[in-house]
């Protein structure tokens, strides 16, 4: 009736079948997951090995951070001061070196199906809490951020996999927003309302919805969520405040703009931070290829790994998570905000070493799954800590390994859904959404 596609990509509480969350034991109400796509080499970020010899080590330095002992790469200075907030997971473990495919392992902590069928694949964390009826108000439950830039490659975007609901259905499918966020026209899909269409309107058609579906409800469980979808649609087209008001980024204040970054990446970060202040349970930022030419996209550091690293992904990467950690501090956020920063996987040891299809130039490092690094802040995590450890080239995991399946089981711990909770797919067949072990060291 209104032409609009908001209401399949908005799921209420009224979910068919599905009863609200019980008391979460979790302390995170909502989770950023700031996704750096091409995979960021470990040795260069968050896990040097300076007792190494010059072609694993590279050319980057380590620096003392506010926690006595733990070091990070001298290009990430910001979030050394705020090592304190942060648990570094420097034995991350894998063993698919392919971009697309890998992306399934860190987003739903499941191996990639045999099939790209995209309802084959394994639900998004996001797309569970919004299927478990996570989200207060009109904005949608899950939110992804994937500015597509003039140079964007395709297949990051279109084909990585579990990027949606998978067997849960399109109806968890996130609300997905490709356009930049510092561009001056930035925009967000069907939130404004049709020309032709005032808000009253609008009114009188919700109205009319309302009789409609009143005089045909019969206790159908499924038609029941269907309305309460098409009732959130109504509420964030007509609410300025919590919903087409959450991204008007005009509202913030310039210091505050250009505290994040004045870039793709870092208004990402800043539109996330409106979301989840605003009630959304998840919203996952991907890394934005830089639309530059002639470099490696996104962290996919094949040629030019310490060129780009210190010039366009640290320095950007480093300002904008910073921020976060003290716009959601400053708010009274962070206690109840999980963060989550990585990539896919990591990057080879060894400098111009072949490890995938695509190889590596004599300045970059190719596809490494073995052994990466993952970070987590706020939301119940322990700060200051280190979990794992590499070995002496950072090639795989010496102490604790940790496979995307137990990092999953670890955020849906601390967003409170529990260890024994199955839901159904399409076919109605019982799946247990988290699989894996939590790790508890990483709980404060």
């Amino acid at each position: 009736m209104l032409g609009l596609s908001l209401p399949a990509l908005l799921n209420g509480q009224a979910r068919a079948g599905v009863q609200p969350l019980p008391a979460a034991f979790g302390r995170a109400k909502a989770c950023i997951f700031l996704f750096m796509w091409g995979g960021p080499a470990q040795h260069d970020t968050w896990d040097l090995k300076p007792a190494a010899p010059v072609e694993i080590r590279g050319e980057f330095n380590p620096i003392a951070t506010r926690v006595p002992g733990i070091q990070i790469c001298e290009h990430f200075p910001q979030l050394a001061q705020r090592t304190d907030q942060l648990a570094i997971i420097r034995s991350m473990t894998h063993g698919d070196v392919n971009h697309t495919s890998a992306t399934h392992f860190l987003l739903t902590g499941q191996p990639p199906p045999t099939t790209t069928e995209l309802r084959a694949q394994w639900p998004h964390m996001g797309s569970v809490l919004a299927h478990l009826g996570r989200g207060t108000g009109p904005l949608p439950p899950f939110v992804s951020m994937r500015p597509k830039l003039d140079n964007t490659v395709p297949r990051f975007v279109e084909q990585s996999q579990g990027q949606f609901a998978g067997w849960l259905g399109p109806v968890d499918d996130p609300f997905t927003i490709d356009h930049a966020p510092d561009r001056a026209d930035y925009h967000v899909g069907d939130l404004k309302l049709p020309a032709d269409v005032s808000e009253m309107r609008l009114s009188e058609r919700r109205k009319l919805l309302a009789s409609l579906n009143q005089q045909l409800a019969g206790g159908n469980a499924a038609f029941d969520a269907k309305a309460a979808n098409e009732q959130r649609a109504f509420d964030l087209l007509t609410s300025s405040v919590s919903g087409r008001g959450a991204f008007d980024l005009t509202q913030e204040s310039a210091k505050m703009r250009e505290r994040y970054g004045l870039n793709p990446h870092g208004q990402s970060v800043l539109q996330a931070r409106r979301l989840v202040e605003r009630g959304v349970p998840l919203v996952t930022v991907f890394w934005p290829n830089d639309g530059i030419k002639n470099v490696s996209v996104y962290w996919d550091t094949h040629s030019r790994n310490f060129v780009d690293h210190k010039t366009r992904l640290m320095p950007v990467a480093d300002q904008a998570f910073s921020a976060l950690l003290d716009d959601l501090q400053a708010r009274g956020m962070l206690d109840e905000t999980l963060i989550v920063w990585s990539g896919e996987f990591g990057r080879t040891p060894k400098v111009g070493q072949r490890n995938s299809d695509a190889g590596a130039g004599r300045d970059g490092r190719d596809h490494w799954p073995n052994c990466f690094t993952t970070v987590l802040a706020g939301g119940g995590v322990r700060g200051g800590y280190v979990h794992g450890r590499s070995d002496r080239h950072a090639a795989f995991p010496a102490a604790d390994p940790v496979a995307p399946v137990d990092l999953i089981a670890s955020l849906y711990h601390l967003m409170g859904v529990p260890g024994d909770l199955l839901l159904h797919d399409t076919g109605d067949r019982p799946h247990r959404v988290r699989p894996g072990n939590a790790i508890r060291e990483l709980f404060a």
